[in-house]
C-alpha cells in the first residue's frame, strides 16, 4: 500500500527538523547574523519569492487517504504561493510522499486539524469564505479571483467532502471537461482552481510571516548556519 512506502512522511515529520530548529530563534536575530554571509542574487531571490506569497488563499483538504495526493497537493500549494494548507485527520493521520513533493514542504506551513469543526470554526474566525470544488459546482475557476479570502475545500479520494464541511461552504466550484471522463485526480483539481484562484493576487503575507520564511530560506542556504547563530 502507498501509506507504506517507501519516503512516506506523517504529519508530525513533514517540516524538516532544520526548519524547526531555526524557527525556535528570532527572525529578525537569524536575518542579522545569516543574511551578510548570502549571495545579493540568492537573498533577491528568496525575497522576491516570498514577496507574492498569499495568505489570502488557503486550501482544506478532508480526509485525505493516499500521501502521493497529499504531497501533490502540498507541491501544488507551493508552486502557486499558497502559504497554509489546512488538513482534517478525521479518519486517519496525514502523510506525504516525499519523492512527490519534491521539498515543497519546507515552504509551506501545515495545519492539521482532529475534527472538522475545529478547522472550521478557525477559517471562519480568519474571515474565510469555505468553497467546495464539486462537479456541479456554481463557480467556475476563474471566479475564485474575486473572492478576497478564499478556503478552497478538498474532499476525500472516495468518499468527497464530509456532509459537515459541505455544509459549511457557502458556495461551490467546478472544473468545466469536455471529455468522456467523470472526474479528476484531486491533485489536479488543486492544480487548476489553484492556477485561477491565485493568477491575480498580489502577495499579501503578513510581515511576520515574510520574516519568517526569509530567515527560514537563509538558514537552509548558510553552510554551518547553527554555528552562526550559536547552536
Amino acid at each position: 500500500m502507498r501509506r507504506h512506502s517507501e519516503g512516506v512522511l506523517p504529519g508530525d515529520h513533514v517540516v524538516p527538523s532544520l526548519i524547526a530548529k531555526v524557527e525556535r530563534h528570532d527572525p529578525k536575530r537569524v536575518i542579522a547574523l545569516l543574511e551578510p554571509l548570502v549571495l545579493e542574487r540568492r537573498r533577491q531571490r528568496l525575497l522576491s519569492v516570498i514577496g507574492t506569497r498569499l495568505d489570502s488563499v488557503q486550501v482544506v483538504f478532508d480526509a485525505p487517504h493516499d500521501p502521493h495526493n497529499g504531497a501533490a497537493v502540498v507541491r501544488s500549494c507551493e508552486a502557486f504561493g499558497v502559504q497554509r494548507v489546512n488538513v482534517i485527520e478525521r479518519k486517519e493521520k496525514f502523510l506525504l510522499a516525499s519523492s512527490v513533493s519534491r521539498g515543497s514542504e519546507k515552504w509551506v506551513d501545515l495545519r492539521r486539524w482532529p475534527k472538522t469543526e475545529e478547522a472550521i470554526a478557525a477559517l471562519r474566525g480568519e474571515g474565510y469564505e469555505l468553497v467546495g470544488a464539486h462537479a456541479e459546482g456554481e463557480l467556475a475557476p476563474q471566479d475564485l479571483a474575486s473572492i478576497p479570502r478564499l478556503a478552497i475545500v478538498l474532499g476525500n479520494e472516495r468518499d468527497g467532502i464530509s456532509e459537515e464541511l459541505e455544509r459549511a461552504c457557502t458556495r461551490r466550484v467546478r472544473v468545466p471537461m469536455r471529455g468522456f471522463v467523470e472526474s479528476l485526480n484531486v491533485s489536479v483539481v488543486a492544480a487548476v482552481l489553484l492556477s485561477s484562484a491565485t493568477a491575480s493576487r498580489s502577495g499579501d503575507l503578513p510581515e511576520a510571516d515574510r520574516l519568517r520564511l526569509y530567515a527560514r530560506g537563509l538558514y537552509l542556504t548558510v553552510e554551518k548556519a547553527d554555528e552562526v547563530l550559536g547552536d
